[in-house]
């Protein structure tokens, strides 16, 4: 769906830091828990994912490891929040709230 989708575009890095703050994980398992809580309306494409993972590494809000081979494929390159990518998410997901409650006022109608 697009116009979900341009909706949520600018908020990719604080649903990764999201997922990441409930516990580590890799991009195929982030991805596949997005299309779940959103009964598949919603995913990230692969490029848009780890675009996001560098961007987010980069500025110090997350950092990655290799996990150990899992028996199956290559290694797992996993993610997890550090204290400034804590702040951060925190930061977000106020300015999320006050543009919602401004989106709210501004498209409430009497019809």
């Amino acid at each position: 769906m697009s116009l979900a989708s341009d909706l949520i575009r600018g908020n990719t890095e604080t649903i990764i830091l999201a997922q990441l703050i409930k516990e580590d994980s890799y991009g195929y398992q982030i991805n596949k828990t997005i299309q779940e809580m959103t009964n598949h309306e919603y995913e990230l494409k692969e490029a848009t994912l780890y675009s996001a993972f560098r961007r987010l590494e980069q500025a110090g809000y997350i950092s990655s490891y290799w996990g150990g081979n899992e028996g199956t494929g290559a290694r797992r390159r996993y993610y997890t929040v550090t204290d400034t990518g804590r702040d951060y998410y925190k930061l977000r997901t106020g300015e999320w709230k006050k543009s919602r409650d401004l989106i709210d006022i501004l498209i409430q109608t009497n019809i």
